[in-house]
């Protein structure tokens, strides 16, 4: 029998049930100037984002934005630094522990853990630069984001390139200060076009407030609109290089950074099945809050009480830790590629990560159906995680009809043509 400081490690969904508390959050914290934070103080952080998060879930949803309120204490608690290399000094932490962290933010509020996952995963960007542009990103301090779609048109210029062009989905653009915007080049030691990745100042980019969808409002993804700006060669990440050898130019590199030789998209997009564990642990508390409460006018019986309820519950539960396993599955393959030099397909890593969550949705699903009209109204915990764990499932990297087909492929020997 786990005790209650076994489960907040874990951050299990006993844990959320115990501890989840309604109501308004003190937003009172400490600022963190130091560097070598512990896990647990990286995790306790997370708590702080995720319950601030959840008291202004309301505005967010009106804003189209979380506020600055939650990206400010996004930074102060350091996590948007979490993914920095350590010569830097922040504190740099396994895919594992960045896993829970996200995992617990989304226990309270997806569009904060959205963003909790991609304003850190973002920061890995300027690792791949060379050194002098990597050290005025980095320590300029901002945040940044990113869309890889490659829609953009580069004009060779000198040593650098002209681009124009518009983005859509770039989450938490409002407040980043540097912006990766996917762009085909052709560099004078490459013999065709390469999706590439230049790095904009916000000052060099217009944004343009787009963003009114079903879920997920709180990211705030609007679009992006880039018209003839000149960028050095320096300042392009090179896409397909990164795939190929995950590591930055130099020879001399930290071998210890998480995000460097490793299948560089799979690791990339680990924040969005976990974001999904999040969303349905905290559906599951609310389908048991709420099914305690119910008494069905048909019959008058308490459904807590009813083989139908026992009977759902039981199995979105086993179904749940199921998707657990897949999640250590996908983080072991990760380690396993970086320690062991195992090679896995990236169709594998897209298959494990879209059933994820695929079954996460589905929890979603049935319990939505299962509550039946009393879970419809607007305003409650479910209505709102319902929304944004289906719009997680509309990701283009959570598309699981592609994973699976790709997968099949190369099951069967033929290449999967995806990157993770």
């Amino acid at each position: 029998m786990k005790n209650e400081s076994d489960d907040k490690k874990t951050c299990s969904f006993f844990y959320i049930k115990n501890t989840h508390k309604r109501g308004a959050y003190n937003m009172g914290f400490q600022t963190l100037d130091n560097k070598n934070l512990t896990f647990e103080e990286l995790l306790e952080g997370a708590e702080k984002i995720g319950r601030l998060a959840e008291q202004e879930a309301k505005t967010a949803d009106e804003n189209a934005t979380i506020s600055e309120n939650v990206v400010n204490l996004i930074k102060e608690t350091q996590i948007s630094k979490l993914m920095l290399p350590k010569k830097y000094g922040f504190p740099q932490v396994s895919f594992s522990e960045y896993a829970k962290i996200i995992r617990r933010v989304a226990n309270y509020n997806l569009s904060a853990a959205w963003l909790t996952y991609l304003y850190p995963l973002h920061n890995t960007l300027p690792a791949y630069l060379p050194e002098v542009e990597r050290e005025k990103i980095i320590q300029q301090g901002g945040l940044i984001c990113d869309v890889f779609a490659a829609v953009g048109k580069a004009e060779r210029d000198g040593e650098g390139f002209r681009v124009s062009g518009k983005w859509n989905f770039a989450s938490g653009v409002l407040y980043s200060d540097w912006i990766g915007l996917g762009v085909l080049m052709e560099f004078p030691d490459s013999t065709k076009p390469e999706v590439c990745m230049p790095v904009f100042n916000r000052s060099e980019v217009e944004i343009v407030k787009n963003w009114d969808t079903f879920g997920l409002r709180g990211t705030g993804s609007n679009q992006v609109v880039v018209d003839n700006v000149y960028i050095p060669f320096d300042r392009i990440i090179r896409m397909e290089q990164i795939e190929k050898n995950s590591r930055p130019p130099e020879e001399d590199y930290d071998h210890d950074y998480p995000y460097y030789d490793v299948p560089y998209f799979p690791a990339f997009y680990i924040g969005f099945p976990c974001i999904a564990l999040g969303g349905a642990e905290r559906i599951l508390q609310e389908f048991k809050i709420q099914t305690e409460k119910r008494v069905r006018l048909v019959d008058g019986v308490r459904e807590s009480e009813s083989p139908r309820s026992q009977r759902v519950m039981a199995e979105m539960m086993t179904e749940f830790h199921a998707a657990e396993g897949l999640m250590d599955k996908y983080i072991q393959l990760l380690e396993d590629s970086k320690q062991l030099g195992v090679a896995v397909p990236r169709s594998e890593f897209f298959a494990i990560r879209t059933k994820i969550i695929k079954i996460c949705t589905e929890i979603a699903l049935r319990s939505l159906l299962t509550l039946g009209g009393g879970a419809l109204y607007k305003g409650g915990a479910m209505e709102l995680f319902f929304r944004d764990i289906m719009s997680v499932a509309t990701h283009k990297t959570s598309l699981y009809e592609d994973s699976v087909a790709a997968y099949g492929l190369e099951l069967f020997g033929f290449e999967g043509g995806v990157r993770g």
